[in-house]
């Protein structure tokens, strides 16, 4: 036996990880990609100013004194020069060179000496983003001789002593942006580049004027509306009863290029697919919200604004844009007509054809069918607890053009793309582009999101009565109502223009069942029970009805049998946002009806304004629903109508006279007209090309009292324009006012 000691094992016991402190990791390309993807347009990359072709000898590399050399380059920018005149790009607020891709723009480069075509080579070369790369058409050499030339095609136009004039023409499929320009000669021992220098940097957009861009609109007036006009305006209120928004869009104001590029570059878009007008206008319509990317524009329907501006109280887009380029923060607050009208500043401003459209009595459904389901309870009255579908008194989208190489030929043109965060699409709130041509048709199946379009201007309202046991009864489908008005702007008129046939087919047509059998064959369910028509008819009236009017509303039943028929009506009115969802109810009335054979009874439901002032959100709109159940047949007949209250108005008035740099006032006046203070009041005021976007606060308006604002602006431009003004509070929204002018040269 030894002495030896062991020692005794150790126990070991489980221990928990340890737990990382701090911010988590950034996550990077490094171990999947050579390089990063280039996604920001404001990144750029250092380009030597000589690249040699070998090392330097002993003594490095000789003088290059004796080979060409670059002096000047003159990019020809300024606007009453022949690049913006020929682009169409004169109006931008830039010192910078935008031309349109597919189209020659010219510069002129000033040599040491002047050129020799047989001796001396030189490029003009393009970068953009931070690693350029030939494969990718991020950079891109032009060279003058037509021995050797790019997918950029270039030529010597002119040569003048040392100078020469260069022709250059970008393709007209590629990156849409801010270039980078170099001017580079070859020597034999390297090449040698232009310095960087910002002043060089170029914008290229897109061309709706020529042929081969996928953005082509051949139709002058139209693409003169689309891609030019500054001053637009935006259909809202109820059909029947409807309502003008001018929007001040700016799009060549100062700063708004550039913000229309942070906002892909804030999106992550890669730089390559910023070519793509499909692809740009998808990524865009999720940018415009900040539901889940950190967007341009917080939504909010709730009425309270306290941290931002209300949504009625915008007058253009500019500022949006400018505010959220420079915060890098979402700007508070919008709803649809906002995110469609900077959406389509955002369009226009790159060059893609866009327009603002109205869709009146739009459906939101829930659920994903043809139907918006109303509930009835065993009275007739609506079940609002159970009502999950809305139908909105209108809602605005955007259409762009566009070509859609990716759909059968016949789908392109007009694309729905709408920025309103309402569902999600590839789990983004966005929507489109969706075809036109598609929706009109049924092609639900067509991307992007065709389906949710069609239903939003094709949907049946359906009835459903519910007993008290919960089982539920069919008692009426309305196919009309839904998509019952498409509103844009007149091209080239202050005027408006029904597009609603380019969305959907006469209703009752061989064309529109046709269109609805082919939606279901894409799985777009709709109801399809055909129930016997009433024999009573109830009717409501159209109505225009200032704030704080009393009014009265007059139901007419008309009996169509040969027998007396007594109905048991029920009429509800309640104050609802303009998305058609209710804040309070505030009248009820259950009238029993009797109507005597082929007679018509009329119903008169008196309004006072004490009902519904103190009611009143946003837009104030008033919706009523009639519902009756005819008491001889059981049938149950309903009518729907929306009263938008109409508010007073500004006066804008502009001093006469107008001419270009010479100083000019405008004066806003305004008079409460009610028998309480206004509070909180904010009056906002733009005009394109004379004056950006101005604010004033004033804390009360006491009752009938006036105010008038009086400012100096000096016009930049001549022309035809106007003067937009809207005064908002919470009391009052979008009082609206404008001016229209003439600017001498």
């Amino acid at each position: 036996m030894s002495d030896e000691i062991v020692a005794p094992t150790p126990t070991l016991s489980p221990s928990a990880p340890p737990v990382p402190t701090g911010p988590p990791p950034k996550v990077t390309n490094r171990g999947r990609t050579a390089v990063p993807i280039a996604s920001s347009n404001s990144d750029t990359t250092d380009v030597p100013e000589f690249e040699p072709f070998g090392a330097p000898g002993p003594r490095g590399f000789p003088p290059l004194t004796e080979f060409l050399d670059i002096w000047d380059v003159d990019m020809i920018k300024r606007p009453d020069e022949t690049n913006k005149k020929q682009h169409h790009t004169m109006l931008y607020n830039s010192d910078y060179l935008i031309v349109r891709r597919g189209q020659e723009f010219q510069i002129k480069i000033t040599f040491n000496r002047p050129y020799k075509p047989a001796e001396d080579k030189f490029a003009v070369e393009f970068a953009i983003g931070s690693s350029p790369q030939f494969s990718k058409g991020t950079y891109i050499p032009v060279f003058p001789t037509s021995e050797r030339q790019s997918t950029w095609p270039g030529r010597i136009i002119d040569t003048n002593a040392n100078m020469v004039t260069m022709g250059i023409t970008p393709l007209a499929s590629c990156i849409v942006g801010k270039y980078n320009m170099y001017v580079a000669v070859v020597t034999p021992f390297g090449i040698r580049r232009t310095r960087r220098d910002n002043s060089r940097d170029l914008y290229i957009l897109f061309n709706p004027w020529v042929a081969d861009d996928a953005v082509f609109l051949d139709d002058e007036k139209e693409r003169d509306e689309c891609v030019m006009t500054e001053m637009g305006i935006i259909y809202h209120g109820a059909h029947g009863d409807i309502a003008e928004r001018d929007w001040n869009y700016g799009q060549f104001n100062y700063g708004v290029l550039d913000a229309c590029l942070y906002i892909m570059d804030r999106s992550d878009m890669p730089i390559t697919n910023r070519g793509d007008p499909i692809k740009v206008t998808r990524k865009a319509s999720a940018m415009m919200n900040s539901r889940d990317d950190e967007g341009v524009l917080v939504g909010n329907w709730s009425g309270d604004y306290t941290y931002g501006v209300a949504p009625t109280s915008w007058t253009g887009s500019t500022e949006i844009l400018t505010t959220y380029a420079s915060s890098k923060m979402p700007v508070a607050y919008a709803q649809c007509w906002v995110y469609a009208a900077v959406f389509n500043t955002f369009l226009r401003c790159l060059g893609i054809p866009s327009r603002v459209v109205t869709n009146y009595y739009s459906a939101h459904d829930n659920d994903g069918n043809l139907r918006t389901d109303i509930i009835l309870d065993d009275t007739g009255r609506i079940d609002r607890n159970r009502t999950k579908d809305s139908i909105w008194n209108y809602h605005c989208w955007n259409e762009c053009f566009m070509a859609r190489p990716d759909l059968p030929p016949g789908f392109g043109g007009w694309q729905v793309v709408d920025a309103t965060p309402q569902e999600t699409s590839d789990g983004m709130y966005r929507c489109g582009p969706a075809s036109v041509q598609a929706i009109k048709h049924g092609h639900t199946c067509y991307p992007f999101d065709a389906a949710f379009v069609f239903a939003e201007v094709n949907s049946d309202v359906v009835f459903y009565s519910r007993s008290r046991d919960g089982t539920m009864e069919l008692v009426k489908v309305n196919p009309t109502h839904v998509g019952r008005l498409v509103l844009t702007k007149t091209p080239g008129d202050m005027t408006r223009r029904d597009i609603t046939d380019q969305y959907k087919f006469p209703e009752g047509s061989t064309e529109e069942r046709t269109t609805l059998e082919k939606a279901e064959e894409y799985g777009c369910k709709r109801e399809k029970s055909n129930l016997p028509e009433a024999d009573v008819d109830l009717v409501l009236p159209t109505l225009e009805v200032s704030v704080g009017d009393d009014f009265e509303l007059n139901m007419e039943f008309t009996n169509r049998s040969d027998e007396r028929r007594v109905v048991d009506a029920y009429i509800s009115g309640s104050v609802v946002y303009y998305t058609g969802v209710t804040s309070s109810e505030f009248l009820l009335r259950t009238p029993r009806v009797t109507i005597g054979p082929n007679k018509s009874v009329k119903e008169l439901v008196v309004v006072e304004s004490k009902s519904y002032m103190k009611r009143l959100v946003e837009q104030a709109n008033l919706h009523f629903i009639a519902t009756g159940k005819i008491k001889e047949t059981g049938q149950i007949i309903t009518a729907m109508k929306v009263v938008t209250l109409h508010n007073p108005k500004l006066t804008v008035t502009v001093s006469e006279g107008g001419k270009v740099s010479e100083e000019m006032t405008v004066t806003v006046e305004f008079k409460n007209p009610f028998s309480f203070d206004l509070e909180g009041v904010y009056i906002r005021m733009e005009g394109p090309g004379i004056l950006m976007p101005k604010f004033k606060y004033y804390s009360m308006i006491p009752a009938g009292s006036s105010l008038t604002w009086t400012e100096f602006f000096t016009p930049h431009r001549a022309g035809s324009t106007r003067m937009i003004a809207i005064l908002d509070c919470p009391a009052l929204r979008q009082v609206q006012g404008q001016a229209s002018l003439t600017i001498e040269p």
